[in-house]
């Protein structure tokens, strides 16, 4: 799969653009703040539906507009795909496949695959649990788009159970108020049994991928193993990963542990008003060797790590999915990795379809040698090879 042909219209500082891509290596070049991501962004958020650097679609649009369009031509191999998605401040987005329109923007989920990388994956291995589990989700839903209406149920039970259990801090026990919340237990068990159960079925997919690709990028011989851990299996508060580590993907009986932790926990969420177990508190548990990556390894072992579990994505949908290669995006990259692991990234993805880079400037010149390359600068591109 590769994007022939980008057009944006009212998105960050372009007020129009357009640019055609080219299978193999794209290289965007330009000064800060050019537009470089931006491109890239739009990419994403037509293959995701979500930025890679806002957590609002919002900001795309360009200040002072109230609506802005991003239009993308994907091929593989005689087929061809036109995706365009309108984003609106004033009223709903819309999103058309081939001039058709969608009755949901999130129809277009599954038409462009892509992996990104920036410089924030290095968070993956030393931030928060969000990270890793948002790195699952992205990956989870480019396989199976019907999840994201499965996740954003799950996140309206969620939420109406935690408003629940705040209003609901000072009734007894026995109280007649509290079966309203028994209805959201059964809704939060049914929905994140499902989402628990395919996270840890794409956790065993990738993981013989992650211990192989960390081991060529570094050269480490310790063994980088992954693995779900879910609160439903803790018997504490905080998840243990020693005794959380999920090992089946029998919904049955991940839902009855659920409930069972739901009830055990439920003087402790009335006091608290929040929700304590279910997928919106697991994590995915990285080792190196004998030791969690988090806390334990250097900040290249972290990168190297990182760049595994993305590597392995790519991987994962190159041989699954039935549109060939994923879009490779590595925005902004080059300065955040020392020159082996950056030629070692560079020889794993350089037989991918397509793989578009974002750079400063044009960087290691034999690295490009054979690439496109593009020059960004007061909101116009210019192919210079």
């Amino acid at each position: 799969m590769h994007i022939k042909h980008l057009n944006l219209v009212n998105v960050r500082n372009y007020s129009s653009v357009d640019i055609s891509l080219k299978p193999g290596t794209n290289l965007l070049i330009g000064g800060n703040g050019e537009g470089k991501t931006t491109l890239v962004e739009s990419i994403i958020y037509s293959s995701l539906l979500k930025s890679h650097r806002v957590s609002s679609f919002i900001p795309m649009i360009q200040k002072g507009k109230t609506q802005a369009l991003v239009r993308a031509l994907a091929g593989f191999q005689d087929r061809e795909n036109l995706i365009e998605v309108e984003l609106n401040i004033d009223s709903p987005n819309r999103a058309k496949v081939n001039r058709s329109d969608l009755a949901r923007p999130r129809e277009i989920l599954g038409y462009i695959k892509t992996v990104f990388f920036t410089p924030e994956d290095r968070e993956l291995v030393a931030g928060d649990p969000s990270d890793r589990r948002n790195f699952l989700d992205d990956l989870m839903l480019q396989f199976s788009p019907r999840l994201l209406a499965t996740q954003s149920e799950y996140d309206r039970a969620l939420k109406q159970r935690n408003s629940l259990l705040k209003t609901s801090r000072n009734l007894p026990k026995d109280s007649p108020g509290l079966s309203t919340l028994y209805a959201w237990d059964e809704s939060l068990v049914k929905l994140g049994s499902e989402i628990i159960a395919q996270r840890f079925e794409l956790v065993e997919k990738i993981k013989p991928l992650v211990t192989q690709i960390y081991k060529q990028i570094s050269g480490d011989e310790r063994q980088a193993e992954i693995a779900l851990v879910t609160s439903v299996l803790s018997s504490g508060l905080d998840v243990d990963e020693e005794e959380a580590v999920l090992t089946t993907t029998d919904r049955q009986w991940i839902a009855e542990k659920f409930q069972a932790r739901l009830e055990e926990l439920r003087p402790r969420e009335l006091e608290r008003g929040i929700t304590l177990v279910g997928p919106h508190r697991d994590d995915l548990k990285l080792m190196l060797g004998e030791f969690p990556a988090k806390g334990y390894i250097s900040y290249g072992e972290g990168w190297s790590y990182a760049i595994a579990l993305k590597l392995a994505s790519a991987q994962l949908l190159r041989t699954e999915s039935q549109s060939g290669d994923p879009i490779l995006i590595l925005d902004d990259v080059f300065s955040s990795l020392d020159d082996m692991r950056l030629q070692g990234l560079m020889n794993l993805i350089s037989d991918y379809e397509q793989v578009i880079i974002t750079d400063a400037i044009r960087g290691n010149q034999t690295l490009f040698d054979s690439c496109s390359i593009f020059e960004i600068k007061d909101g116009q591109v210019t192919q210079l090879q």
